[in-house]
């Protein structure tokens, strides 16, 4: 299942170095971003409370990006963010990052699911059925 969604930003002056290119750091926050978007979207958030004061989250796994050409100050750069694999307990996103239609950049992005308890360590669950119905329903 390949689960595919899309958004646009324009580059902002604090995400760029003294050269004036994008920082490379802001693509891993971009392509979160885009995942939190996509969530959302799905009806899903990468925080959701649940009744008995737990929460369930998504922490990475992984993260890694590799870049094909600069991106500058109040560039328009597009993500596309393919769901391409769900796990058990795990997504993993792939990304593309798109500039004057042109790509820029890649990106891959590994998360778990997971039961956050204040006072405890984290624990990986498996993704519980609602979710997975929510996460197909942004199927194309």
């Amino acid at each position: 299942m390949t689960i595919k969604f899309e958004t646009t930003r324009r580059v902002e002056f604090c995400e760029t170095d003294m050269a004036g290119i994008v920082h490379f750091s802001c693509f891993a926050l971009w392509m979160e971003q885009a995942e939190h978007e996509f969530l959302r979207s799905v009806g899903l958030s990468v925080v959701d409370n649940q009744p008995d004061g737990s929460k369930i989250s998504w922490p990475r796994l992984a993260c890694a990006c590799e870049f094909h050409s600069p991106v500058r100050f109040e560039d328009e750069v597009t993500v596309r963010l393919e769901l391409t694999r769900v796990g058990e307990k795990s997504l993993t996103y792939e990304a593309g990052f798109f500039a004057h239609e042109t790509q820029v950049a890649t990106g891959v992005m590994k998360t778990v699911c997971c039961r956050v308890i204040p006072g405890e360590p984290l624990q990986s669950i498996f993704i519980p059925l609602e979710f997975r119905a929510a996460l197909e329903s942004g199927s194309n």
